[in-house]
């Protein structure tokens, strides 16, 4: 359908135009419903377009669009964009060599973080022993149980890996959220420990004693050097496509927070006023316990069915609306089952149509659908007519087990 803009312009809707009158070409999809696209675009928004560059819109050279027609079109050329980025997809009949070079880059950085935790754990209990500051003591507590959780993470990282087919049938990828949602809590379980720790300090008015001089070189060098680490760690995680690494990446930028803290806080503590030392932990305690309350229900979310974006959802409606002998479109549907989508399409073939083709034609459809990299598995449903009622109910409560 059109839709009139608000100053009387004609806002031109991207995918279907009452029927499409204009059948486009399945043969070169991203270029044929671009050019549809364009052609049907009111004059003072194709001014701004490149005849070189015709994917690109430059508003400067447009006249008489409101920021909200601004908005809007900019909104139908980045689809336009994502559409060709699924052409592409599509096409990819290999798998890419990168992929396994990038799969290598992980574990390795995996490894680093390990590796650099059990070093790092040993320096700050030393470092722990020599000051007696409890916001050193938060920050040495703080690496043992990153070891810990870097464990949990690398043990997720090998259980994925290890498929039993018959055990699992499709595959173990649930277990990354899983061990995500664990690390995350045994932080936050941190978090509270050391808020009582210090909460117990205040309270009952037990300072700390004052560190010699030879302490505070110790201190500094310590905590200086674990902090350049975890720095050089966190720079080197945090650009990592995959998920683990990128929790590795959140802990050393946390390690980095709390390390800062912590010896600012030890350092003013036994300089001015004893207090500065459990008040700088209870800081870092809400901060942990902020920070990994959020990744938990984070990754909670990804396991509970949460519905696909509008934009993901329109990429899989271009696949399924470009695929030969689908006329029209019942249901299109993706939700989160772990890390990844589960994708359920619903479309309509001719009634005619000999068992044999339609098998085809929904079976390379699945294929295409599950090519697109956030796509876990794709479920193709086939039909003669879209007017019946939907297949599956919603369930509101889990079944009555009991006898």
């Amino acid at each position: 359908m059109e839709e009139k803009s608000e100053t009387g312009g004609v806002k031109t809707p991207l995918l279907g135009s009452g029927g499409r009158s204009r059948r486009l070409s399945r043969r070169n999809s991203y270029n044929s419903l671009r050019n549809d696209f364009i052609s049907r675009l009111p004059d003072k928004v194709r001014a701004g377009i490149d005849p070189e560059s015709p994917d690109d819109i430059d508003f400067s050279r447009t006249s008489a669009l409101n920021r909200g027609e601004k908005e809007y079109y900019e909104a139908q050329f980045a689809t336009l964009k994502s559409f060709e980025e699924v052409d592409f997809a599509v096409a990819a009949d290999c798998v890419d060599e990168d992929d396994l070079q990038e799969q290598a880059q992980h574990e390795r950085a995996m490894k680093i973080s390990n590796y650099a935790n059990i070093i790092l754990l040993g320096l700050k209990i030393y470092a722990t022993v020599k000051s007696g500051s409890i916001a050193i003591a938060a920050s040495t507590l703080d690496s043992l149980l990153d070891l810990m959780a870097g464990g949990i993470l690398w043990f997720t990282h090998l259980s994925m890996k290890n498929i039993n087919i018959y055990k699992y049938p499709i595959g173990k990828l649930r277990v990354q959220p899983v061990g995500i949602i664990i690390f995350a809590a045994i932080m936050a379980t941190l978090g509270f420990q050391v808020l009582i720790q210090a909460l117990e300090q205040l309270i009952t008015g037990d300072a700390t004693e004052k560190m010699t001089s030879d302490q505070l070189v110790w201190l500094y060098a310590i905590m200086i050097f674990a902090t350049m680490v975890k720095l050089a760690l966190w720079l080197y995680c945090r650009t990592s496509g995959n998920k683990i690494v990128r929790a590795y990446a959140k802990d050393h930028y946390f390690d980095v927070v709390t390390n800062v803290v912590g010896l600012v806080a030890a350092v003013l503590a036994d300089k001015f006023m004893w207090w500065i030392d459990p008040t700088g932990a209870i800081i870092l305690a809400i901060y942990t316990i902020t920070n990994w309350s959020g990744t938990v229900l984070e990754n909670a979310v990804s396991l509970v069915g949460q519905s696909a974006p509008p934009e993901f959802l329109q990429k899989l409606t271009y696949i399924t609306i470009m695929h030969p002998q689908v006329k029209r479109i019942d249901t299109v549907r993706a939700y989160t089952f772990g890390v990844l989508y589960f994708v359920e399409v619903d479309i309509e073939l001719p009634e005619e149509l000999p068992l044999k083709e339609a098998h085809a034609i929904g079976e390379t459809l699945q294929i295409k659908l599950e090519k697109l990299p956030d796509v876990e598995r794709a479920f193709v449903h086939l039909d003669f007519e879209c007017d019946h009622k939907p297949e599956h109910s919603v369930l509101v409560k889990l079944p009555n087990t009991q006898p």
